[in-house]
């Protein structure tokens, strides 16, 4: 499981990407499609159009990291809400992120688990 320091921040991007970008490519999209610097010491979320695949970029002191996620079945799926879908970006919780990579579903700002 992934552990975070609690001064990072995690954005999920509300738009589906392209899962062929790699670094300098989600980079970009950090930049223009959600307005932030990658080299904050974010946390940014990317999910693909299928919804099978994540991919995280972040950044270290030594460079640029990514880690990504494909499912062999079934997909994440995000609920937003109607005025989030607007934005480029949505801020979630560590705890928010650790649910969506482990139960596949998150109801974005309040945590929602299948029976």
């Amino acid at each position: 499981m992934l552990k975070l320091p609690g001064t990072v921040r995690v954005f999920l991007a509300t738009e589906p990407c392209d899962m062929r970008r790699q670094f300098d490519g989600l980079a970009a999209l950090v930049r223009s499609g959600m307005d932030r610097d990658p080299r904050s010491g974010d946390l940014y979320v990317f999910r693909n159009k299928r919804g099978d695949i994540l991919k995280a970029l972040f950044v270290d002191p030594h460079g640029y990291n990514m880690l990504a996620k494909r499912l062999d079945r079934g997909a994440f799926r995000v609920m937003l809400g109607q005025t989030q879908q607007q934005q480029g970006a949505v801020e979630v919780s560590a705890a928010e992120l650790a649910q969506l990579l482990t139960q596949l579903k998150l109801e974005c700002g309040r945590p929602h688990v299948d029976a």
